[in-house]
């Protein structure tokens, strides 16, 4: 079993972790450690990962599962729950309640308040970063918080089109230097400076970045824009 820590530092009662491809059951494009019932692969196998997964990091309950949709949807969990939930984020102020989000190239945001009463995850591509996922998320809390961007695509492997520029410089013009022009109309996009940028504008000071690339560590990573049959990892942040 391999998962990683986010390096930031938040209060000694929130506890946070990011799984990586690596310690599951699951076989061939889904190999190993797949947490993603939607992509094809045995349901059974999978439940089977996210039951190991939660026993080996000593979650106090099994995670809250979201239905990803690029949304801007932010939903307060009170207690934990198996039903799957219609988000894009999920925010919690009661201990032992594990909040989820999962990714294959798109940013895993973590958030905690400073006093570790409150936390959050939020799932981020470009489209909910436009909408404003990671400005509604922050809108749950009450006073200052860290953030913690997780592993997605790079700069390097990120190509967009005009468009995709043009949304983002339209809502405010600081955007533009997260794009480096590639070829006539295509674009390299950096993500995760995007995300930063937003959650600086928003009132979020304190902001640690993974650094690690969804794309080019196929050992560690699943990546949809590497292969398109590809499995999902998570990240999780739930308080002590």
């Amino acid at each position: 079993m391999s998962y990683l820590h986010p390096n930031w530092n938040v209060a000694n009662c929130v506890k946070s972790i990011s799984s990586t491809r690596k310690g599951g059951f699951s076989v061939g494009d889904f190999a190993s450690l797949n947490l993603g019932m939607h992509v094809n692969d045995d349901p059974v196998t999978v439940q089977k990962n996210r039951d190991h997964l939660a026993q080996l990091s000593n979650m106090p309950s099994p995670p809250v599962w979201m239905n990803q949709t690029h949304s801007t949807t932010v939903v307060e969990l009170t207690e934990p729950t198996t039903e799957t939930i219609e988000a894009d984020a999920l925010v919690t102020s009661v201990p032992g309640v594990v909040c989820s989000v999962m990714t294959a190239d798109c940013l895993p945001v973590l958030f905690a308040s400073a006093d570790g009463t409150q936390v959050a995850s939020a799932h981020a591509g470009w489209r909910g970063l436009v909408g404003g996922i990671l400005e509604n998320t922050l809108s749950h809390f009450a006073g200052p918080v860290v953030a913690w961007i997780g592993p997605a695509i790079s700069l390097d492997a990120f190509e967009v089109g005009d468009e995709v520029r043009e949304q983002f410089i339209q809502i405010n013009s600081d955007d533009a230097i997260a794009f480096h022009q590639h070829k006539p109309g295509k674009w390299m996009a950096d993500l995760p400076l995007l995300a930063k940028l937003r959650l600086q504008r928003a009132g979020c000071d304190h902001i640690s970045l993974s650094g690690l690339c969804t794309y080019q560590d196929q050992e560690r990573f699943f990546s949809y824009r590497r292969q398109a049959s590809t499995g999902r990892q998570s990240s999780f942040i739930w308080i002590e």
